[in-house]
């Protein structure tokens, strides 16, 4: 987000911890010491600062931690900052997968079949979804990262269906169990927009996963603008149908056969913006030009396909796992238009950072033997 708007010409106050490397970023003018769970210290430290700017700021968010506390103490934020979220019930809804799949179901959204059920319960005998299946949080914790690799659990059987949920007793009381789509991660779509108070879709690009790690059910790692038409028309038809204002990330699978099915939607700034930005349509811009009354600078523009993102330290075991040699990764990293992790533009933050590699032994040993 900071380089997004750095390479727009808009300044960039950072919050963070006081150890944390992206405070030195070339791409930041300043940084406020992030309070973690105490909300009511960070809502006093960011209008203390807001109080003391020259004009008022526009306030970003972006995870569904930072998107919630945005929603939720929209009144008193907006004292001092100027900013843009989708209305409270509909954040809630699109947070929380069980109520987001109530919501889709109500709205007739071409959603794969799913269930909640409990974790320490006996539903999982009754889920009348045929496997395999995709076993889900509710919504992105650190007790579900912690314990499991990927966004979500393939299972084959009622067997590994109980033996995942027997394992998840610990840390979750429910969970979503959702109908698998077939296919790699490479055929996950997704629809990006900013919708202004109004109901104009002001900026939008359409984009595909390349590579994810780990390479199933993962995060992702590498990244394409697209053009497919269908990816766009179905999610502006979904952004109509939820009567959605701010910004937002559509998640699409599309199936052996070529129907698209909505797998989630994220209505907060994500490092797509970045890619998005170097195709030539750079939202965050947007709604700071919105916010402030300045000028649209690029809100015409149609984002240019075939511009490709690399998370590099991530991408590397994806690659590796998928085959992919030496060189031709290396040639793929050179091609890329955006390239995150090591950002030799950005040598403050590189040389202060305290670990450049991460340090799981799965991931050193596959970085290791992989070069």
């Amino acid at each position: 987000m900071a380089a997004t708007l750095y390479g727009a010409g808009i300044p960039v106050t950072i919050v963070c911890g006081r150890s944390d490397h992206l405070r030195y970023s070339r791409y930041t003018n300043g940084w406020l010491q992030d309070p973690h769970s105490d909300e009511d210290a960070l809502v006093e430290t960011l209008l203390s600062h807001a109080a003391n700017s020259a004009r008022r700021p526009v306030l970003y968010y972006q995870t569904d931690d930072a998107l919630l506390f945005t929603s939720r103490r929209r009144k008193e934020l907006s004292e001092g900052f100027e900013f843009v979220v989708a209305e409270p019930d509909l954040v809630e809804r699109l947070v929380d997968k069980a109520a987001f799949q109530e919501l889709a179901t109500r709205l007739s959204l071409p959603i794969p079949p799913a269930r909640a059920i409990s974790v320490t319960g006996d539903e999982s005998k009754s889920v009348d979804i045929a496997p395999p299946l995709l076993v889900k949080p509710f919504r992105r914790q650190g007790a579900w990262e912690a314990a499991n690799a990927g966004k979500a659990v393939l299972v084959m059987n009622g067997r590994e269906t109980d033996d995942v949920l027997t394992r998840l007793r610990s840390t979750h009381s429910h969970v979503l169990v959702q109908r698998h789509i077939a296919g790699p991660e490479s055929r996950v779509e997704s629809y990006h927009c900013y919708v202004d108070s109004g109901g104009v879709i002001v900026g939008e690009f359409a984009g595909r996963k390349l590579r994810t790690y780990p390479t199933s059910y993962g995060y992702s790692t590498a990244l394409v603008t697209t053009a497919a038409e269908d990816v766009i028309s179905l999610g502006r038809e979904i952004v109509s149908k939820l009567g959605l204002v701010g910004v937002a990330k559509i998640d699409f699978k599309r199936d052996l056969e070529g129907k698209l099915w909505l797998l989630e939607i994220n209505p907060r700034f994500n490092l797509w913006h970045r890619l998005g930005a170097a195709a030539g349509v750079n939202i965050p811009a947007l709604v700071f030009q919105d916010l402030l009354q300045l000028p649209r600078s690029n809100s015409a523009a149609s984002a240019r396909q075939g511009v490709t993102y690399c998370r590099m330290l991530q991408d590397w075991p994806a690659a590796r796992e998928e085959g992919v040699g030496v060189l031709n990764w290396l040639r793929f990293v050179g091609g890329c238009e955006v390239r995150s992790n090591i950002d030799l533009h950005d040598l403050p933050a590189l040389l202060k950072a305290k670990v450049l590699i991460p340090t799981s032994d799965r991931f050193r040993e596959t970085f290791r033997t992989g070069l």
